[in-house]
């Protein structure tokens, strides 16, 4: 099969791109290498798929109507996995326009040359953060997600209801994942455990915001992949998914788990608690389970040793 996947040099990108291969399909990787982050760390990420005979790296927006129907008419995707979006909550309160625009717009325009092109399947990356401050826990995909509290959580919102208007219009399959804060190897350096990590390794104080009880449903790189990978055999009809690892911790916890993986006590820079920023996310993974037999395996303290491992040879750190 041949795959579009967008986003495709990112943390969760770059991992698909590498499973898909590996399970013998074609992968045309879209990505602008923005600089919301370093670009060098996304074109380290897929270093090693360069080279490889069933990849493509088109440098483009998908913002660029051009050159996205160019792809979609070179290569005649089987499926596409939209990844691609303006990424974090607390910068979507700076610029809400551009999210916004990359986010919805941009989706529109992929949906739109999947529709063209009689694309099979359409699945998109969508985000545990549209549940807001739901009071009703865990988070279930028949819960109201009325009131996101982020101009990023109200755009993937959107995303989810575009999506559907493309399946009832023109019967394109979609399914819509709702991640569920992703973490592993190669996670992005302006997410918690990262800065974490790397703080703590340097001897640097770590900002934690509010006071340390707040809580996150973590969910491995190899769970989520497994789950994509399901979502994609299954795209049928329109669907909406969490995927989580269906456990929390607090922030407090987390931050003891990093600093025994590395030997090191962390230096607390306690700050206010941010605009934008919820309580706690907590999966209910039940209809994951049942319709796509998604089961996560690995545990918080398992990934965080696994992350950890492979954070010091990244940086030449001895045990």
């Amino acid at each position: 099969m041949r795959f579009l996947v967008t986003g495709g040099a990112g943390f969760i990108g770059s991992h698909l791109s590498e499973k898909l291969i590996g399970d013998g399909h074609y992968v045309v990787c879209i990505d602008n290498f923005n600089d919301y982050y370093d670009p060098k760390v996304k074109r380290q990420n897929i270093s090693e798929l360069l080279d490889h005979d069933r990849y493509t790296l088109i440098e483009a927006d998908i913002l660029d109507t051009d050159r996205i129907d160019s792809a979609y008419s070179r290569f005649r995707f089987d499926a596409i996995v939209h990844l691609a979006a303006r990424a974090g909550v607390r910068p979507s309160l700076q610029q809400p326009l551009l999210y916004e625009k990359v986010n919805i717009e941009g989706t529109m325009h992929l949906l739109d040359a999947a529709v063209r092109h009689d694309v099979a399947a359409f699945v998109m990356a969508s985000s545990s953060s549209v549940y807001g401050n739901n009071k009703k826990v865990p988070f279930s995909e028949s819960d109201s997600v009325d009131h996101p509290i982020s101009p990023y959580a109200a755009t993937k919102k959107a995303c989810e209801l575009i999506g559907y208007t493309y399946h009832h219009l023109y019967g394109l399959p979609v399914t819509c994942l709702r991640f569920f804060t992703v973490y592993g190897p190669r996670q992005r350096p302006d997410m918690a455990i990262t800065k974490f990590t790397r703080s703590i390794a340097r001897g640097e104080p770590i900002p934690v915001y509010g006071d340390g009880t707040s809580r996150r449903d973590y969910t491995y790189i190899s769970d989520i992949i497994d789950g994509i990978m399901r979502a994609i055999d299954n795209c049928r009809g329109y669907h909406v998914y969490n995927l989580g690892e269906s456990h929390t911790i607090e922030l407090q916890a987390l931050i003891g788990l990093i600093e025994r993986a590395l030997g090191i006590k962390a230096h607390i820079d306690r700050q206010p608690d941010q605009p934008g920023d919820v309580r706690i996310t907590y999966a209910d993974i039940t209809r994951a389970k049942s319709e796509l037999g998604y089961n996560p395996h690995v545990g918080i303290e398992e990934g965080i040793l696994n992350y950890v491992e492979w954070f010091r040879q990244q940086n030449g750190i001895e045990d």
